[in-house]
């Protein structure tokens, strides 16, 4: 089922509010597997350095990197809300909340797999493949420097994976297949062994499926 064409969902405040929680709980719901590793890393050093140090800060270091890491996505979820906002207005979303238009799920994907390409994205995603060596080099005590470290892995995940998130316009907002596969991806991406290796195969395949959806048009 899709929305009628010239209509859309009343974007009321409320709308707004919810729209902006789906996306939120969705991001968090979607990077927290991927980002545990450096996570519980983390969570064993500054253990450590409290053990030493015989202070209690560990459970609220944690808490803080966390919550760092997790306010970047959570700042990615309102320019998501912004661009649900756009696209339905110009009537290119259906009900589940993907794209109507086969040119423009050909733009995403096109625009996903140069992307897995770039310098930008290799940095990042090796990055998120190196959690001890992000530890050791921008290491910073107590809460303020766990939240500062959290809020900078934040950034290099959001560079490594924010348009890959763009991908939920193609397959669907609420399609839970589709979001599974996307995290699952994620997660693979970042976590195994070939990970690098899949991320450059991933490219040539998004190309070519936004090539062939837009030729098809």
């Amino acid at each position: 089922m899709t929305l009628p064409a010239g209509e859309s969902w009343p974007w009321t405040p409320y709308y707004w509010v919810i729209a902006f929680v789906m996306w939120a709980v969705m991001m968090v719901a979607m990077m927290l597997p991927s980002a545990a590793p450096m996570t519980l890393l983390y969570a064993k050093v500054v253990q450590r350095a409290d053990a030493k140090a015989d202070t209690k800060e560990a459970p609220l270091c944690v808490i803080a990197f966390a919550g760092g890491y997790l306010t970047l996505w959570i700042l990615f979820s309102v320019l998501a809300v912004v661009l649900q906002f756009a696209l339905e207005r110009a009537e290119l979303m259906t009900m589940m909340m993907n794209s109507r238009s086969a040119v423009l799920s050909g733009v995403l994907l096109i625009a996903a797999g140069i992307y897995q390409l770039t310098p930008l994205k290799t940095a990042c995603l090796n990055h998120c493949r190196g959690p001890a060596a992000y530890l050791a080099q921008h290491w910073r005590p107590g809460p303020a420097g766990a939240w500062r470290m959290g809020l900078g892995h934040g950034a290099f995940c959001v560079g490594c994976c924010a348009v890959l998130m763009l991908l939920l316009f193609v397959g669907g907002v609420m399609n839970l297949v589709w979001i599974a596969a996307l995290s699952v991806f994620v997660a693979i991406e970042k976590l195994a062994p070939f990970g690098e290796g899949l991320a450059k195969a991933a490219a040539a395949v998004l190309i070519a499926a936004g090539a062939a959806l837009i030729v098809a048009a």
